[in-house]
């Protein structure tokens, strides 16, 4: 990557250093230096009106995870047991915001992301949100498939969502209040699913909301379709 374009990354990323944050955008890295800067480049371009910050995790990376992250400036810290759980816990552990964010480093986040998921946090009665996700076409996977498979996807997810929301939750487009989510914790006894099973425990404090706004629309790697096999496979 072109150093003007890091040194872009790094003056953008500036903007979310504050030393009382209404909000913690949290990311977690494991082997992500081919996709972090993509990352970090759509969150220092977010337009919010709230005092953010945003902070990073390195969940035991052996690539040049800790190099990429060095170069941006930003905050992060490191998670020495491996997995989603523990790297959540981590950035929940120093987060300093009232609302908690997180994210992926294999993700983009479009303009209005942070302003958007805040705003619906920041109801009376709500405990947590969730959003929804599309994926790149590459060779694998066509524009037409891709669409086709989200479109019937998300039919599925709004209905599922009624009765248990849990299970509709990513790590990727999730956020509750921080309180809450010190209250129940991260699973870490798990291979996947920490995020539904915060989500699953903050049922009891309040309602979790879906974000259906395209303005919380994120773009994620194909990671999930890949190892599924095919877009079949994945419906």
């Amino acid at each position: 990557v072109p150093e003007h374009c890091i040194r872009k990354i790094r003056e953008n990323l500036k903007k979310f250093e504050c030393e009382c944050p209404l909000a913690s955008v949290v990311f977690i890295a494991h082997n992500e230096e081919s996709r972090l800067l993509s990352c970090l480049w759509s969150l220092s371009e977010n337009i919010t009106q709230y005092p953010v910050e945003i902070i990073g995790v390195n969940n035991h990376s052996t690539d040049r995870t800790a190099e990429v992250l060095s170069s941006t400036g930003i905050k992060w810290f490191y998670e020495e047991k491996k997995g989603p759980g523990y790297a959540r816990t981590c950035g929940l552990n120093h987060a300093r915001g009232k609302y908690h964010l997180c994210i992926d480093a294999d993700t983009m986040y479009p303009p209005y992301y942070i302003q958007t998921m805040i705003d619906k946090l920041s109801k009376p009665g709500v405990s947590g949100v969730t959003g929804l996700w599309s994926f790149i076409p590459d060779k694998g996977h066509s524009w037409l498939g891709i669409r086709i498979y989200e479109f019937l996807r998300n039919i599925h997810l709004r209905f599922l969502f009624v009765r248990r929301p849990e299970l509709c939750v990513r790590g990727m487009v999730f956020g509750f209040k921080t309180e809450l989510g010190r209250k129940i914790g991260f699973k870490t006894n798990i291979i996947r699913g920490e995020d539904g099973a915060m989500a699953l425990g903050l049922k009891q404090y309040g309602k979790i909301k879906f974000v259906t706004n395209v303005k919380a629309r994120v773009v994620t790697s194909n990671g999930t379709l890949n190892t599924d096999g095919s877009l079949l496979n994945s419906l």
